[in-house]
């Protein structure tokens, strides 16, 4: 078992920048492929980007590809996502998720991923 807390969302004019952070309990990270989504009311969930156990592979959604940067420190048990150049369209609550057992061709997925944190609301507008 891992739980998963995320931090670091809030309010941004469009153009800034901001820092999520997703931190780990349990487990050992470095055991497991961890993601982020996002999602808006009504709306299914979006996957944003992803990040393989050791950290050597990362993929991204196209609309995000170019200002966002996932990372992962398995020594912090931490996972954060950088994100520049916010639009409008990047306002979501966001979402960590984590597996142990998910394949590479998969990352995209979110049935594939079991352990979920609570979100963090990001907002971006004038």
């Amino acid at each position: 078992q891992v739980a998963l807390t995320e931090s670091g969302g809030g309010w941004v004019p469009p153009g800034g920048s901001l820092r999520l952070s997703c931190a780990a309990s349990g487990r050992s990270f470095s055991n497991y492929v961890v993601a982020w989504f996002r999602q808006n009311p009504g709306k299914e969930r979006e996957f944003v980007a992803a990040i393989a156990r050791r950290g050597g592979n990362t993929i991204y959604a196209d609309s995000v590809k170019g200002r966002f940067t996932i990372s992962k420190d398995n020594a912090k048990n931490e996972v954060s996502l950088q994100m520049n150049s916010l639009k409008p369209e990047d306002t979501a609550v966001y979402y960590c998720a984590a597996s142990a057992t998910i394949i590479t061709s998969s990352m995209r997925d979110d049935e594939r991923y079991g352990y979920w944190g609570q979100g963090t609301q990001v907002t971006v507008s004038s």
